[in-house]
């Protein structure tokens, strides 16, 4: 667990990391370069699930040798399957990483909600729904590694 106060925002208990995949941890179904050290740095202090819808088919095989559990949603609703499984592990313990249209909801409830913008770009609404917007995800890895990132970002 990763715990830090933060002026203004609040006492901040963190537990578990939910992301995306397509769009936020790789790009055209590719791993970014540099994600697979991050997931196992930080999986040393919280659990790792990765949510995605799969665009590309590759998530499974891109993420094998990491220390994450991976779920591939399927059916509609995607954006709800996302906000419920949050809901469910206790979103004021989660931070969540996505860049998507089906990222927003769960960008919003999570304690601390981060957009994503790599290539692939993002989706306004996601955009809106999130607290700290960064430009790779090992930006966003870094948050969790060094909290008084969170902490510069996030306080009054």
């Amino acid at each position: 667990m990763i715990e830090l106060s933060i002026p203004g925002f609040g006492d901040v208990q963190l537990k578990y990391l939910v992301s995306d995949f397509t769009g936020t941890l790789s790009v055209g179904g590719k791993l970014y370069k540099g994600v697979s050290k991050k997931i196992d740095a930080v999986s040393m202090f919280i659990k790792v699930y990765i949510l995605t819808a799969d665009t590309f088919g590759t998530a499974i095989k891109e993420l094998e040798r990491q220390k994450c559990e991976i779920k591939v949603l399927s059916g509609e609703n995607i954006d709800i399957q996302k906000e419920q499984f949050v809901k469910h592990l206790g979103a004021e313990n989660v931070i969540a990483f996505g860049n998507g249209l089906n990222d927003r909801l769960m960008l919003k409830v999570a304690k601390i909600g981060v957009l994503v913008m790599l290539d692939e770009g993002c989706a306004t609404e996601a955009l809106l729904s999130a607290k700290v917007v960064v430009k790779s995800p090992l930006d966003a890895f870094d948050l969790i590694l060094d909290p008084n990132r969170l902490k510069a970002t996030l306080r009054f």
